[in-house]
């Protein structure tokens, strides 16, 4: 069945039958699922996602029903941010629809649409540091949220959800560096050696206690920022896919791709408000960050596998996230060193 032949089959599964549809098109800038908008005769919008069938081959470990991890996120999210509403849902994968997630549609343009020269309608400093500064409050509200029977992906892909944050955290790097040994992919360092390194930081995990809502994909492409310059707000956190219980920390991975959050001073000052008490980047931290840089680089250049990457998008993530992932390797054996 084809993409567009299976989001009508969904969308009549639920009543939305052609004669209610004024329009529909595809979103993109996702690499994974199939998502659409859909505009009803009454004018309200709806998004409709629907991951690729899980053929051998084609998916990584965490990745296995993913829409799980996006339901539960919004569900769980809902009243501490401006998130989408789970209006239907069908999350076995054996159903005659298959699975997918329709929701409601959230205001605004991706934020990164809003940065640089080529936008007509670009966020002046200060209202970008506003944005950051309001984006601080609600990622505080965010990770206040507890998850309710342990740590790790709702979609139970890795394992069931642990006690601990360094059981989930660990079946979670295993997971993926499993997924490079059997994709082939291309790492800076060979496997073994990056699995040894990462348990012998492990113990830090400890340091966590409370299984939080951590989103895990917070760049620019997942915040819509809605309104007149000038008087501009955060309209939406989307594509809450990779979200999992864990360590509120890891989330600042993402907020500062590529980049140091600790130099985020706007960011920082709203989180601090939503808090009540400022971030301190100590060695506990520090040592954190660089472990969750290490998984989400691990991931970003295994997914080019099964992704099945054109070689200029291979070569692009070679250079552009291999540094990446040497540098956050060489911070844990840094910090492992420093504590003797």
């Amino acid at each position: 069945m084809q993409a567009d032949a299976t989001t009508t089959a969904v969308l009549d599964s639920v009543g939305l039958t052609e004669d209610r549809i004024a329009a529909r098109a595809p979103l993109t800038g996702g690499t994974f699922n199939t998502v659409s908008r859909v505009t009803l005769t009454d004018g309200s919008d709806r998004v409709v996602k629907i991951p690729p069938p899980a053929t051998p081959g084609t998916l990584m470990g965490y990745e296995r029903d993913l829409l799980v991890n996006e339901a539960t996120f919004y569900t769980c999210a809902e009243g501490a941010a401006p998130v989408p509403r789970v209006l239907h849902s069908e999350l076995d994968p054996a159903a005659p629809t298959g699975p997918y997630v329709i929701m409601s549609a959230r205001p605004g343009l991706p934020w990164h649409e809003l940065t640089g020269p080529a936008s007509a309608d670009a966020l002046s400093d200060a209202e970008e540091r506003r944005l950051r500064t309001e984006l601080g409050r609600i990622v505080a509200r965010l990770h206040a949220v507890t998850g309710p029977a342990g740590f790790g992906y709702p979609s139970l892909a890795v394992g069931p959800l642990a006690p601990s944050w360094r059981q989930a955290f660990t079946a979670m790097t295993d997971a993926v560096l499993a997924d490079a040994d059997a994709y082939r992919a291309r790492l800076p360092r060979p496997t073994a050696g990056i699995r040894a390194l990462l348990a012998a930081a492990a113990p830090v995990l400890d340091d966590v206690t409370r299984p939080a809502l951590v989103h895990f994909d917070l760049w620019q492409g997942n915040l819509l920022v809605d309104g007149a310059p000038g008087a501009r707000t955060i309209g939406g956190i989307v594509d809450g896919e990779r979200m999992f219980w864990g360590d509120p920390v890891a989330d600042f991975v993402s907020l500062a791709l590529f980049g140091n959050m600790a130099e985020d001073e706007d960011f920082l000052a709203g989180y601090a408000d939503g808090t009540g008490r400022p971030v301190v980047f100590d060695a506990s931290v520090r040592l954190r960050l660089a472990l969750y840089r290490c998984y989400l680089y691990l991931i970003m250049l295994v997914e080019t596998v099964p992704r099945r990457a054109s070689r200029e998008e291979l070569d692009q993530a070679w250079a552009g996230v291999a540094p990446q992932l040497e540098s956050a390797l060489a911070d844990v054996e840094s910090a492992l060193r420093a504590e003797g």
